[in-house]
């Protein structure tokens, strides 16, 4: 099953991962397209990097890209050995990379690693919340918080720890009353979540969600957690349960808006399958603590779900359509040809069709031509273009969370 840290028991990069990590898991077509080339951008007179304008990120076998948001130009290639995850860091210079020895703060507008590391194994999830930025590492059980505007001094910013009683495949979220939401679990079995409050005291519980991954905000600060039976909630202080039908429906994968009181997630009822590929995906809405599911006619993978300026649902599917969904009705909206068709690969950690959406952009890679394009919301037109040196398997940038 896929899973969304960094550490994986199966790899098809540079550096192969033990079998003893936890696992985590074609163009389209517009008159406004143009084709970038793959031209390194020029440096200042100083011999220093020229700033990168609203910095993309694409990860490749042994490196990563730094490219312009706007123009799509190749401004820097960072060799990396690796299987490295990338996520925004909360601001709009910084990405947080998921490496071997742990989280490390790279700037991408200028192209530099800094000085800022959270060393532990198996780093997972990053989550960007309510100017907060929040880190798990699954090989410790560490969950780190801080603000990111303390990312601009160079240094490892100062901020509130917290250790897990036990090490897990987890993820934490802090909200905007100081409360931490963080997930219960043992490297064998997860089967929950709990509430701190700004003075680490356990305020509440849950343990009623089996399997508990990813999790996702929506309008009010409503957290969701997936779970193999449904979405936990912590609402107002308080957990509840939208229950999904039968013994068996894992949503392990959201996308939650601040403008939008239903949650996206992906909807998967084998759980004997080697990889399942589902077609439909479910849409939780918060405010009654129900399901909804929606068959697309076509599957995705777990880096197909994103959500766009106006709380739109946003599912890119191997048919290479993103689908533009309205999360209150379930109706595809529209409907943008990214890319063309693929398959999702068996190893979650193998490179396939990626989404990343900043304000009104959806950026979509295509590593089987070695392309990314980046598209227009609104008027669902392609912008750019850029074929690069190598295929490219994550896709991510700055995002600034104040």
């Amino acid at each position: 099953m896929n899973r969304s840290t960094r550490t994986g028991m199966l790899t098809g990069t540079a550096l192969v991962l033990t079998a003893s990590m936890a696992l985590t898991a074609c163009g389209g077509s517009g008159a406004a397209s143009s084709e970038a080339e793959p031209k390194q951008t020029k440096q200042a007179k100083s011999g220093e990097p020229v700033a990168v304008k609203n910095p993309l990120i694409a990860s490749y076998d042994g490196g990563l890209y730094v490219l312009d948001g706007e123009t799509l130009k190749l401004a820097k290639t960072v060799e990396l050995p690796g299987f490295n995850r990338v996520n925004p860091a909360g601001d709009k210079d910084h990405v947080v990379i998921s490496t071997d020895s742990g989280f490390r703060v790279y700037d991408a507008a200028r192209q530099a690693f800094t000085g800022a590391e959270f060393k532990g194994a198996k780093p997972g999830h990053v989550v960007r919340h309510g100017g907060r930025t929040t880190l798990f590492t699954d090989g410790t059980g560490e969950v780190n918080v801080f603000d990111p505007a303390d990312l601009a001094g160079g240094k490892r910013p100062e901020g509130r720890s917290y250790t897990s009683a036990d090490a897990h495949h987890g993820v934490a979220i802090e909200l905007a009353g100081g409360e931490l939401v963080t997930t219960l679990g043992t490297e064998e079995k997860r089967t929950g979540a709990l509430v701190l409050d700004k003075d680490d005291k356990e305020i509440a519980r849950a343990e009623n969600c089996p399997g508990v991954h990813g999790e996702a905000a929506a309008k009010g600060e409503v957290v969701g957690l997936g779970c193999e039976d449904g979405v936990l909630l912590y609402k107002d202080g308080e957990f509840t349960k939208a229950d999904a039908p039968g013994d068996y429906a894992r949503t392990g994968n959201q996308a939650g808006s601040d403008v939008s009181p239903i949650l996206l997630g992906d909807y998967k009822t084998d759980p004997e399958a080697e990889l399942e590929r589902p077609t439909r995906i479910s849409l939780i809405d918060t405010r009654t603590a129900k399901m909804k599911l929606v068959d697309l006619g076509t599957s995705y993978s777990f880096r197909s779900l994103a959500r766009g300026p106006h709380g739109e649902a946003l599912v890119l599917g191997t048919n290479g359509v993103l689908h533009v969904i309205d999360p209150e009705t379930g109706e595809v909206e529209k409907k943008i040809e990214a890319v063309g068709d693929w398959t999702e690969p068996l190893d979650w950690q193998q490179p396939r069709p990626t989404l990343f959406v900043r304000d009104h952009t959806a950026y979509v890679s295509e590593p089987g031509k070695r392309r990314l394009h980046s598209f227009d919301l609104d008027s669902g037109e392609k912008r750019t273009s850029v074929t690069l040196p190598m295929a490219t398997n994550e896709l991510s940038g700055t995002v600034d969370g104040h």
